[in-house]
């Protein structure tokens, strides 16, 4: 076994025995890994030379920057332009595409910051980041006196001075942070603590309580100490520590180690299916396989509105790259929402698939509170609600057994009308106004009267939600972009089986023919 199990969930998340591969080495100290969604390289840091580099495949290791103001922690934002945290200038920046330097955060109440060191970026286009003091220390930065006198954590709005989240001496040395796939909560650690602190996000960006989340991340034996961190799709927690990288539940239970033959400074997600976990280590780059991915930040959306936007379509005026922060805007004259298959039998325990995984995998998308949020949204500002349901009569008269899918639904006695498994689940049940539609396959669209709704009520933007990701929302998205309609899915108001047949589809299919985002981004595009 090449890594540490701590217990069994951990085998869901990365095989014990996968190899960990050094990409190249040689480097002084690597730093801030961040991986580019379209052009498929990895952009990192290396702190003490003073350089910034990248590596792909392809072209191996570049050099794309030198000085780099002893850059640190990098991300980018939603229009994909580079977010850095310099320690040599003690400021945050943003450098745009087109090579412009802007400074997005220096001093906080007239005072100069430590040395920005970590940084993500929220749906709403606001900027969070750390801010220790390793950068003005030697080696890591540029040796200078100190001079506000607490380290913090803050968020930014482009154009407006940083705010600070935290009571000032909290944290002795805030490093990395990340929030939850929902975006409810941020976790932030602290290396000279050797802890996580995760805080509730309130609806303004504010941070609300906090608590730790996981303590004495440090060992007398072996070197590592709380540094990155990321969150997967899923809610777990991997956080470098002593030994590589400490990987934690949503609950905060410590699952497993993975180890690194070098000490692990920083992590994060890529490759083609996001499954590649890059590990910046000393003076290597490494790299591992996962069963999982990350949570999806703004810039690994970033390829569906620009290749939306560039694509001739009748529906375009309705829904446009806009290259802002705020992402693409949606015309609630123009769209529908559809909820698909959102029944018992479908994604809740007790239900007549419930073996397969739907209900865990609903439950760590947050699927059925994302969608109740978006058709409550969508019924305040006139976006009509359009239910889909499976559901079958009694013995399945009419049902064609032409697959396994149907013959399965038919052994489990599934869907059946008038049960408690043909039911919506609880939270969303059809409100005044809404529709509702029935079927007997996968495809919305198959012997149905969806497109007479949707023509009588003018409605050409599709918000295609529901269950489950591979089948009934994959199957509508093909056949609603051929016949002519634009399709929008935010992908955490859908589930399936489990995350893979999820990523699956959302990564090879889905982006093919829809624009994936998420629940708050649609809500914010639609407005009002």
């Amino acid at each position: 076994m090449v890594h540490e199990l701590r217990a069994p969930a951990f085998r869901e998340l990365i095989d014990p025995a996968e190899p960990v591969e050094q990409l190249a080495t040689g480097f002084t100290f690597t730093e801030g890994p961040v991986w580019h969604p379209i052009e498929h390289y990895l952009l990192f840091s290396d702190m003490p030379a003073d350089v910034r580099r990248r590596w792909s495949p392809a072209e191996g290791v570049i050099e794309v920057a030198r000085p780099s103001n002893k850059g640190n922690g990098l991300t980018f934002d939603a229009e994909l332009n580079l977010i850095v945290c310099e320690h040599a200038t003690s400021a945050l920046v943003r450098i745009r595409r087109d090579g412009r330097r802007e400074v997005l955060a220096s001093h906080f109440e007239g005072k100069e910051l430590n040395s920005p060191n970590d940084v993500c970026v929220r749906s709403d286009g606001s900027i969070y980041f750390t801010d220790p003091w390793y950068g003005r220390m030697p080696v890591y930065g540029i040796e200078r006196p100190r001079v506000l006198g607490f380290q913090g954590v803050y968020r930014v709005v482009p154009g407006k001075p940083p705010e600070l989240l935290v009571a000032r001496y909290l944290f002795d040395q805030p490093n990395g942070l990340c929030f939850s796939p929902d975006e409810r909560l941020l976790f932030v650690n602290d290396t000279e603590q050797a802890l996580i602190r995760v805080f509730e996000v309130r609806a303004d960006g504010t941070l609300g309580s906090g608590r730790i989340f996981a303590s004495g991340i440090r060992s007398e034996l072996e070197p590592g100490v709380p540094d990155g961190m990321k969150c997967d799709e899923r809610g777990n927690i991997w956080c470098t520590g002593p030994g590589g990288v400490w990987v934690f539940d949503p609950e905060g239970r410590h699952l497993g180690i993975l180890r690194v033959p070098e000490l692990v400074a920083n992590l994060a997600w890529g490759g083609p299916d996001w499954h590649t976990l890059f590990l910046t280590a000393s003076r290597s780059l490494y790299a591992v396989r996962t069963k999982v991915g990350p949570r999806r930040e703004p810039f690994m959306r970033a390829a569906a509105p620009r290749a939306l936007a560039s694509t001739p379509h009748p529906a375009r005026a309705a829904v446009r790259a806009i290259h802002v922060e705020e992402g693409f805007v949606l015309d609630p004259a123009r769209c529908a929402l559809l909820i698909q298959d959102m029944q018992n039998d479908v994604v809740m325990e007790g239900g007549a698939f419930a073996a397969s995984g739907a209900p865990q995998h609903c439950r760590e998308q947050n699927a059925i509170a994302n969608i109740a949020r978006l058709a409550a949204h969508c019924r305040a500002i006139g976006v009509p609600v359009i239910h889909i349901w499976f559901v079958v009569e009694p013995g399945a008269p009419g049902l064609t057994l032409n697959c396994p899918l149907f013959e399965g639904l038919v052994a489990a006695k599934g869907l059946v009308r008038g049960t408690w498994g043909a039911a919506p689940v609880a939270g969303l049940e059809p409100q005044p106004g809404d529709f509702l539609v029935e079927k007997m396959r996968m495809s919305a669209w198959e012997g149905t009267k969806l497109e007479t709704i949707l023509k009588a009520l003018g409605r050409d933007i599709l918000i295609n939600t529901g269950a489950w990701t591979n089948m009934a929302i994959e199957h509508t998205a093909r056949t609603g972009a051929d016949k002519g309609y634009v399709i929008v899915v935010p992908e955490d108001a859908c589930a399936t089986m489990n995350a893979d047949w999820h990523r699956a589809s959302i990564d090879y299919a889905l982006k093919n023919v829809a624009a994936v985002t998420t629940t708050d981004a649609v809500i914010h595009a639609l407005g009002g």
